[in-house]
């Protein structure tokens, strides 16, 4: 989980954890494929870290895909949207590469969070800074589109017709 340097010229170090609030609001999950190696609370039942290679791991039931922000993120973004179940935070980027390959017109819908968040150390800290981008959560399934319409973290933007694009390839 980690934000580049260019998001804030404070934030020296490659590992951020998402805030605590932004994952009680968002319910549990069942797989975080790139979960920091040291970590004082769990972002879902199973995590993989940089020493398992989370993309190449199988992945399964609901995601959570704090992607390394930077070049990489994209194809994080790219597995999160094949295997279209689970909610990805990235950079609120709207007209990069990565959000017409990977979020418009393929996910469900996509929250904007409301001013940006502070993200964490590894130690479990709050930085003092925040992340110095707007920030967005990015909804695969119809289940956590529901998610994100329900948890009150900032305004979201539905999918076509609020269903979705349908099936995953």
């Amino acid at each position: 989980m980690s934000l580049s340097g260019h998001q804030s010229a404070r934030m020296k170090n490659d590992e951020w954890l998402t805030p605590p609030e932004i994952l009680a609001a968002l319910g549990p999950f069942d797989l975080d494929p790139c979960a920091p190696v040291a970590r004082p609370w769990a972002t879902a039942a199973k995590h993989y870290t940089v020493q398992d290679d989370g993309l190449a791991q199988p992945w399964h039931g609901r995601v959570w895909c704090n992607p390394p922000f930077g070049r990489e993120a994209v194809k994080w973004l790219h597995r999160m949207r094949h295997h279209g179940n689970g909610i990805a935070l990235i950079p609120a980027r709207t007209e990069t590469a990565m959000f017409y390959e990977t979020v418009w017109g393929h996910a469900d819908g996509v929250l904007f969070i409301r001013s940006r968040p502070h993200f964490h150390y590894v130690d479990g800290r709050r930085a003092p800074f925040n992340s110095g981008a707007p920030i967005a959560l990015v909804a695969y399934g119809r289940e956590n589109l529901d998610c994100l319409l329900r948890c009150g973290l900032g305004f979201t933007v539905v999918g076509s017709n609020g269903q979705g694009n349908g099936p995953r390839e």
